[in-house]
């Protein structure tokens, strides 16, 4: 695509592009209802990758008293392997990121790109959730991730990222 990558805050205007990568991306798909809540939150952060005027990713993060809940993550499986999620991921850390700032998430056992995407940015893994998936009842991994002092986001050191 000639149009480069644009990331910038998720708005309400987004959310019937956004609804679509949903459905596509996931077996259990987030209603508008859910997103229209997300975007309400002045305390989250929900941005928007676009090319042009298309949204081709999407990331929603709630803050809940002191951690960061990094919600969903999702890009246009016609531009998955674009590193749409690893600028994605950037943004949001160069806004929220200070020192012992802390992060979770939760993601499917089986999705191993994801998993390697988030270790690069500093996530570990603190133990599955059993059953948390509603489709198939699959684990989910929980990860954590603290800033530090020193942080500097550099997912490009090693392989080249993966996509959730």
């Amino acid at each position: 695509m000639s149009d480069s990558l644009n990331i910038r805050r998720l708005s309400y205007a987004d959310l019937p592009q956004v609804i679509a990568i949903e459905r596509r991306a996931f077996p259990t798909p987030w209603s508008l209802a859910m997103f229209v809540l997300e975007l309400s939150k002045p305390s989250g952060v929900c941005l928007a990758a676009t090319q042009g005027e298309r949204v081709v990713g999407y990331l929603v993060c709630s803050r809940y008293d002191r951690v960061w809940h990094v919600m969903n993550v999702a890009v246009d499986d016609a531009h998955l392997r674009e590193g749409i999620a690893t600028a994605l991921l950037t943004k949001l850390f160069e806004t929220a990121d200070r020192p012992s700032e802390q992060y979770t998430l939760e993601v499917r056992m089986s999705n191993h790109g994801a998993i390697a995407l988030y270790e690069r940015f500093g996530f570990r893994s603190a133990g599955l959730r059993p059953g948390y998936y509603h489709d198939n009842k699959e684990d989910a991994v929980v990860m954590w991730r603290t800033a530090t002092s020193g942080d500097a986001v550099d997912p490009a050191a090693g392989a080249r990222p993966a996509h959730a």
